[in-house]
Formats: C-alpha cells, structure tokens, sequence
C-alpha cells in the first residue's frame, strides 16, 4: 500500500466544541506531518446510518493509502469494538457499529480489495488511561496517526475476521418487482435532495427512458434534468446526483420540504419494462 501522510476525518462532534481540535492535537503530536482533511464533523448526533453515507460518498477521492478517523460512536465505553480495516488500499479507523458499511460492500476492484481488519486492542498504541466517553481522542486517534506514520495495521491489535464487522442495511440495493423498481430515500442532504439507494446504471435507463417516473410520497415525478437549473422551477425533479445515485431534486427549493420525505421512504421506479437487472 502506497504510503501517504493524508488523514480524512469524520465525526458528529459538530465544532462549537474542542473535541475534534483536540483530536488534531492528538494525531499532530504523534505524526507532525500528516495532512488533515475534515469530510465532515456535521453529522447529526448518534446518527450511524448518517455517517456511513456520508463517507461511503467520501472514501473514494482519497488516494491510496490514505487514513480515514471516522467517529459517530453512541456505543464508546461498552462491548462494541474498536477496529481498524483495510479496504480498497485505504485505511479505516473507528467502532464497529456500522460506519464502514459502504466500503465494505463496494465489490470494485482495487489494491487491498479483500478487506483486511484488526482489533485495536494493543495499549501501546493508545493514550494513557483512556477514558470510557472519548475514544475519539485516546484510542481512535492515535492508532489512525500511528497508521498514517507508517505503523504496520497488524501491530495495532489481534486479527478481526471482515465478515464479523456490523453491516448496516442502508447499502442494499434495490429490488425489483415486476415491471418496478423498489427503492429508498438513503440520504437528505443540506439543500433537501432526496439521494436514493439507486445506482448510476439504472439512473441512466431511467433519464434516457421517455416512460420511466418516480413515485414517492404519493406524488409522481417524471420531470427529469441533467442539472439542478435545468428543471421546472419549484416542481420535482429526478436527476443523477455527483455520486452517479439517482437523486430527487426541487429547483431553488428543497425537495424533502416540498414532498414532506425522510430517509428511508420508500422510492419506486416505474416505466423501465425493457431494463435489465442493474442498479
């Protein structure tokens, strides 16, 4: 694995607080010239699912190499584990609670494909005297800085088996159902675009396809753009969001307001007869 002192992180600490400059301290002290990049620290509070979308959508701009913290952890200070993987020549640093659920699924191919993990259970590697409610800071922290110094991810603890790691459902793809497609609201972002679980293959059958139309809270869309300035104004729209994901969209406006949806609705595609089995 190509070595880089480039650190991702990720959390729901939000920054009215000191926890992540703390954090920095922490990894800075231990690796001085590592580069830090915040994906985000805007994660709402305890919200698991949140986060894993957010850096399932991340991991892949950074380069080989890279170390990812990613803290959205309501579990500090019981069984759950502390962990460490290696997936897709990156490296992922946090609780197995769900989290790296999207890079664990992703089936592309890459150095380090085959996820490798451990457990991060050797002290050496940790502050002294963690505390039970900041693993963030005393364990997470220094092991990602020890990983991005060069520190082989086998001496950070006892070999985890990848397929025990928790996996949450938010990655499952869609079904289908007939001539349907069924499938959800997997992220609401800042501006109200609704992003489903539908993969960049079936979004493109569904713009190119004169019949396709969404269905989602009893409303009908079969309004469609390539960018958010080229649909109707203030009228629901489906386009094929930065992520290649099939994304609902209100011009100027925001679409989880207009149509009243959430994470996790439930999101049908009609129209696609003749489209094979791909999301």
């Amino acid at each position: 694995m190509a070595q880089t002192h480039l650190l991702g992180l990720l959390s729901d600490f939000g920054l009215r607080d000191g926890y992540v400059g703390v954090m920095k301290a922490v990894m800075l002290s231990i690796a001085p010239d590592a580069r830090l990049v915040d994906i985000s620290h805007e994660i709402a509070p305890q919200d698991i699912e949140g986060g894993a979308w957010t850096l399932g959508m991340a991991w892949r701009s950074f380069p080989v190499g890279s170390v990812l913290l990613c803290v959205v952890d309501p579990g500090v200070g019981s069984a759950r584990r502390a962990v460490a993987l290696v997936a897709h020549g990156r490296v992922f640093v946090g609780p197995d609670n769900g989290l790296f659920t999207y890079p664990l699924d992703d089936d592309g191919s890459g150095e380090d494909a085959a996820p490798r993990c451990v457990s991060l259970d050797d002290p050496r590697y940790h502050l002294p005297t963690p505390s039970a409610t900041f693993h963030g800071r005393d364990i997470f922290a220094p092991c990602a800085a020890h990983l991005a110094s060069g520190t082989p991810l086998a001496e950070l603890g006892s070999v985890v088996d990848p397929a025990t790691l928790v996996r949450l459902p938010i990655a499952l793809r869609p079904r289908r159902e007939g001539d349907v497609w069924v499938a959800r609201v997997a992220h609401v972002d800042h501006f109200g675009n609704l992003i489903t679980n539908i993969g960049a293959e079936l979004t493109r059958r569904a713009l190119a396809h004169p019949l396709a139309h969404i269905s989602l809270a009893q409303r009908e869309i079969s309004a469609r753009a390539s960018h958010f300035a080229a649909g109707p104004q203030g009228e629901p729209l489906f386009l094929q969001d930065s992520s290649g994901a099939l994304a609902i969209a209100v011009r100027d406006g925001s679409a989880a307001q207009t149509l009243g949806a959430q994470r996790g609705d439930e999101v049908m595609v009609r129209g696609l007869a003749d489209a094979e089995d791909a999301c």
